[in-house]
Parts: structure tokens; sequence; C-alpha cells
């Protein structure tokens, strides 16, 4: 048994601690939450008849217990009796100094998973960014707390009893981490709209990607010389590039290719919200040439936590989406095996303002 139990209630992932029979010991307060049952309901248990598993694990764990090494199971459905099931990836390791026991610790990948996009209509998904701002500053502080209380117990153990501690510190930052990308939706300013040169901005987000993300592809630019100014904010507009750069050099493989294109389209016009058309005729694509967009979110790649990526949190591109909304532009996406083609669409700058940039 855990006899920290302080440190026991304090894990922030699930947690079960099982017996040479694969019978549940003891539960922590985030699997009781997890899987929608009480300790009592758990304790006494067969683990495989209370937490359900898309995955035969029964075989792997035995010989891992046999070997009294850790098993580590990644992209599985897990849920239970009284909960719907959730991706997530599951760790096993032997308890030192207890033979036979186990701890097993349970990671969801995403903190929403598997929303029914199609059903979401986007004041609804709006609202649902809202309340992730809310609840991600809310969430923020206790796990600073949490982080610090494991790095102090952490200098008190010996060197094999620190997974633990380890392992609550690692969560916690990368929930963090998650947490303040939502909160890049409630933190960004009003568009500051003015001429700008599209090509200076597009550079200066492709010179800062080939030196670090983006410095195993290779770059190619098809810019229009003629492109007359646009109308847009450049801090917000370079991060657009930068994030779509970003998501171009993730879907390709060591010597792939990111494309950035540039031309002038006059017959591109969208309705706005006043109920007149807005025409945007400069057109920039950022073309790679990876396997593309998985089919089932393809139509739905700009809604906030959908994502074709493991361990995504499908906000980068509904960022994107909101900047370009925000900033009075448009932005659409084609994809498919080896072509995946991300189009921004701006309005052109007063022929009066000839900008700073």
């Amino acid at each position: 048994m855990i006899e920290d139990e302080a440190l026991w209630t304090s894990l922030p992932v699930p947690a079960l601690l099982l017996d040479a029979n694969d019978v549940i010991l003891q539960s922590n307060p985030a699997a009781e939450s997890f899987l929608n049952l009480s300790a009592k309901t758990l304790v006494g248990e067969v683990v495989w008849e209370k937490v359900l598993i898309d995955a035969p694990l029964e075989i792997p764990f035995e010989r891992a217990r046999e070997q009294r090494t850790s098993l580590f199971i990644n992209d599985v459905d897990v849920g239970s009796g009284m909960r719907a099931p959730l991706h997530c990836n599951i760790q096993f390791a032997p308890l030192t100094g207890q033979n036979g026991v186990t701890i097993m610790m349970i990671s969801p990948q995403q903190i929403v998973s598997r929303l029914n996009q199609n059903a979401m209509s986007g004041k609804a998904a709006r609202s649902a960014i809202g309340m992730a701002e809310m609840l991600a500053h809310e969430i923020k502080n206790p796990l600073a707390g949490i982080t610090g209380a494991a790095q102090l117990l952490s200098m008190g153990l010996e060197p094999q009893d620190q997974e633990l501690t380890d392992l609550i510190v690692a969560e916690s930052r990368r929930i963090v981490k998650l947490l303040e990308q939502v909160e890049q939706f409630g933190n960004l300013r009003p568009a500051l709209r003015k001429s700008i040169n599209i090509h200076d901005t597009l550079d200066r987000a492709r010179q800062s990607a080939s030196v670090g993300f983006g410095a195993h592809m290779m770059f190619l630019t098809d810019y229009d010389p003629s492109l007359p100014r646009a109308l847009a904010d450049a801090d917000q507009l370079q991060q657009v590039f930068q994030n779509l750069i970003k998501n171009a050099a993730e879907a390709g493989g060591p010597g792939g290719t990111i494309r950035l294109r540039t031309f002038y389209d006059a017959s591109l016009r969208v309705m706005q919200a006043d109920g007149t058309q807005a025409r945007l005729p400069l057109q920039i694509e950022v073309i790679d040439d990876g396997p593309g967009l998985p089919p089932d979110i393809a139509a739905d790649v700009f809604e906030p936590f959908v994502s074709g990526r493991e361990n995504g949190t499908g906000l980068g591109l509904a960022l994107v989406s909101k900047l370009m909304h925000d900033g009075g532009g448009w932005i659409t996406v084609d994809s498919g095996p080896g072509r995946t083609v991300f189009r921004l669409s701006l309005p052109l700058a007063d022929s009066n303002d000839d900008g700073e940039n």
C-alpha cells in the first residue's frame, strides 16, 4: 500500500494500486472521478472488470509483472460502466519494496475528447472556449502548488522512489501548457489593421521556422511580386503564418517540402455579419507534401479540440481561424494524401495608405 497518503491523494492523474491477482487495493481521488466510481466500489474488485480498456492488456501486463518491468500502453480508449471512454495512455509500474504490487496510472490525452463537432454550432464552440478559459485560469494555481509540493517531496526520496513525483511534475507541466493555449483565446487584443507588405511578414515567419521547428524541411517560395499591400495586423498575421508553417513541418518528414505561394484573385468575396460582401483578393497558400488530414476531421479542423495528431490539443488551427476572422480575413483548407493547402484570403489596403512595412 502507498504509505504517504498526502502524496497519493495529490496525484493529478488517475491511479490504482493492484495486487498480484489484478485486484484493486487502493484508488486515488483522480481515479474515482475519472471512472465515476467510488473507492468502495473499486477496492477488492478485479481491475479488468471495473476499468474497461479497448485493448488486450492482460497477457503483456502479466509478463511485465513477472519481469518486474514497467509497461506503457498508448492510444487506447479507457472508460467504465459508469462513463464513456476517453483516449488515454496507460502506465503500469512495479511498486518498490512490495512484491507483486503494481501501480496503474491513466493519462487522458485531451481535456475534451471525441466531441461531436458537427453538432456544435459556432456559438456553442465559442461558449465552450469561454468556459475553458475560465477553467484554465482557475486550474493553473492549484497545479502550481501540486508541482511545487511534488518537487519538495522528491528531495527526501531515494532515487528509485522518485518515479511518482517525477510523473506528477511532468504531467502537471503538460497540463499547464495546454491551459496556456486555451487562455490565448481570451487574451487576444483587437486586431490593429494597417497597410502591410505580405511578403515581408511571410518571410519573417519562414526564416524563423527554417532555423527552428522547420529545419528538417525544404522551403520553396512562389511569390507574386506585383501583389498590392494588404490591410491586416502584421503581428497577428505572422502568428498565423508561424502556426500554419509549424503544422506543415509537423506533418512532413525529413526532406519534405513546404511551399509558400502568393497570388491575386479578384473573384473572392465573403458575406460579412452586416449582410454586405467583402472583397478578399490577396491569397497566401501554405502547402505541404505530408500525408494529409484524416478524412473524418477534415471538415471540422478549425473547430476547437479537433486534432489529427497524437497528443494534439486541437487549438492551434482554431486560434488561426479566430485570428483570421477577427482580422477581416478568411481561411480554407484542401487536403489529400501528399498535398495539403491552407489558403488565407485578405483584403486590400487603402491605396492612399503606404503603411510602415
